[in-house]
């Protein structure tokens, strides 16, 4: 019965582990944009609260674009002399493994940074009671689940975004995931109960 216990505690340990370590995906610039000359970053970026554990996804042509992470005096001068970080396969994923950081990328093809093509993504703690709110984001997005407009619409506001499929795909899989090791736990457990009257 002691052992039937203690396997249910690691049980229930490890799944607050995946929980809290299964972060959001999210493509810069989607679900209107992608790593363009087009997309508007900063009001991408403004509608969405990263968390540690997330991770960004930069969609591009290799042929025209790639990312270089940044210091923040580069980011503001637009210069890739001081670059942390390289991507160039068009399809990169960028973890944000820390949070109560500011993460900085810009598009190191000569003159596009200054055409628009930086982000700065601040990074919260997963489970900082300072970020902001779920409130906070418009009333026309699920919290952590959809992506800000791009482009504004000829009617001048911003429109609805249903939420991204990477995300809801993340959130899917976590659910399965925990779904199946309480699946698993359960044929454990149950012989013991049974057997102990636990």
């Amino acid at each position: 019965m002691a052992s039937t216990r203690a396997l249910l505690v690691l049980a229930v340990s490890m799944a607050a582990v995946l929980c809290t370590a299964h972060g959001a995906s999210y493509t810069v610039g989607a679900p209107a944009g992608s790593w363009d000359l087009r997309t508007n970053y900063t009001r991408w970026a403004s509608g969405v609260v990263f968390r540690a554990g997330d991770q960004l996804v930069f969609k591009y042509s290799r042929a025209a674009h790639n990312v270089l992470e940044v210091s923040r005096a580069d980011y503001d001068s637009c210069s890739g002399s001081g670059t942390l970080n390289t991507f160039a396969t068009g399809d990169d994923a960028v973890p944000l493994p820390a949070g109560g950081v500011i993460r900085y990328f810009i598009c190191g093809v000569p003159g596009h940074c200054d055409a628009g093509m930086k982000l700065a993504v601040r990074v919260e703690a997963a489970g900082d009671p300072n970020a902001a709110s779920p409130s906070t984001v418009p009333v026309a997005m699920a919290p952590r689940a959809a992506r800000p407009p791009m482009a504004t619409p000829a009617a001048g506001g911003p429109a609805a975004v249903p939420p991204s499929s990477s995300v809801a795909a993340s959130a899917g899989v976590g659910s399965l995931m925990m779904l199946g090791l309480s699946a698993a736990m359960a044929a454990l457990i149950w012989p013991s109960i049974r057997v102990n009257g636990w």
